[in-house]
């Protein structure tokens, strides 16, 4: 995680969102580099996309899974061209990992958070929700377990997207890692076996 904290440092910004109805949001998609499909998450966002056509202007890092209807997307990208990505979006979606979370707060984006699930062999466990429901908590992240939830996280980002850009003092690098920290070793005191995949992710 102190990788990801030291990229964004130096090039980060705090913006005030500008989408007023005359442009599509800007979207950003990531979902890491775990080589489990995530094909889940991309049929939510495309039967959102297909109620809302020319709403979100998306960028999607797909991994291995499947990309966007109608969208070209990318497996993996430099980190520093994502961090870019980030700093120039309106809203984010990513998997439930440290990694997207710290780094879309990190460019002043509130992300929106689906965890993958193991029972839909999406991930090894299921360590993903856990992780999710402490930051949610925390008021973090924006957290959707649902199809419906996702829909609705996404209709009042592009409605209100003022709500899902952080300020200077919400989004603070150092407080962020502090926390993700406090939430990881939580998690690790309960669940050891937790300790290498959230570290890694």
């Amino acid at each position: 995680m102190g990788r990801a904290a030291e990229d964004v440092s130096e090039g980060h910004r705090y913006r005030a969102t500008d989408v007023t109805g005359t442009r599509p949001a800007r979207g950003v998609v990531t979902v890491g580099t775990d080589h489990h499909q995530f094909n889940r998450l991309m049929d939510w966002l495309d039967q959102w996309n297909r109620a809302n056509p020319a709403a979100v202007e998306w960028t999607v890092q797909h991994g291995s899974s499947r990309p966007l209807t109608g969208i070209d997307g990318y497996s993996l990208k430099p980190h520093t061209e994502l961090l870019e990505d980030l700093r120039q979006a309106d809203l984010v979606v990513t998997q439930g990992g440290p990694g997207g979370i710290m780094d879309s707060r990190a460019c002043g984006v509130l992300p929106i958070v689906v965890p993958r699930l193991a029972r839909l062999n999406e991930v090894v466990d299921d360590h993903q929700v856990a992780f999710a429901r402490q930051l949610a908590g925390k008021g973090l992240i924006e957290l959707a377990q649902s199809e419906s939830e996702l829909h609705a996280v996404l209709d009042r980002a592009v409605r209100a997207p003022d709500q899902f850009a952080l300020t200077a003092g919400s989004s603070d690098v150092a407080q962020t890692v502090s926390t993700f920290g406090a939430v990881v070793d939580a998690l690790v005191s309960s669940t050891p076996a937790c300790r290498w995949r959230l570290r890694r992710r």
